[in-house]
C-alpha cells in the first residue's frame, strides 16, 4: 500500500511540474513542439494518476474515511478555484466557458456518484 502511495505521489509531482511547464511561468516562449510534447506528457501523466485513483481501495473503515476526507478536500478546493477565476473574470472581463464548463462537470459528477453509490452500494 505504501509503495503505491509513493507512485502516486511521483506521478502527481510530474502532472503539476508539466503543468506548470505548460502555462509558461518563466515567460520563456516556448516552441510549439516543445508545447505539444509538453502537453502530450501532461495527459500521459493525468491517466496514470487517474488509473492510481480508479484503482484505490480502502482496506478497513479508518481508510475508508481517510479517502473520503481527502477526495472532499480534493473537490472543495477545485471548486474554490473555479469559482475565484468566475468571480475575478466576471469582474475584470467576459467569463470564460471554461470556467464554468468545468465547475458544471465536477458539480454533475459529484452528485452522479452520490446517487448511483446510494442506490447500488
Amino acid at each position: 500500500m505504501k509503495n503505491n502511495f509513493n507512485k502516486e505521489i511521483s506521478v502527481s509531482v510530474v502532472l503539476v511540474a508539466l503543468l506548470l511547464f505548460i502555462l509558461d511561468p518563466f515567460d520563456m516562449v516556448m516552441p510549439s513542439m516543445a508545447q505539444m510534447t509538453a502537453l502530450v506528457f501532461a495527459v500521459a501523466a493525468f491517466g496514470i494518476f487517474a488509473s492510481f485513483i480508479l484503482r484505490e481501495t480502502a482496506g478497513d473503515e479508518r481508510e475508508g474515511a481517510h479517502r473520503m476526507f481527502a477526495g472532499r478536500v480534493a473537490f472543495l478546493s477545485g471548486a474554490s478555484v473555479l469559482i475565484l477565476g468566475i468571480v475575478v473574470q466576471g469582474i475584470f472581463d467576459k467569463i470564460d466557458t471554461w470556467l464554468v464548463a468545468a465547475l458544471v462537470v465536477m458539480v454533475i459528477g459529484k452528485v452522479s456518484a452520490r446517487l448511483y453509490s446510494e442506490k447500488n452500494l
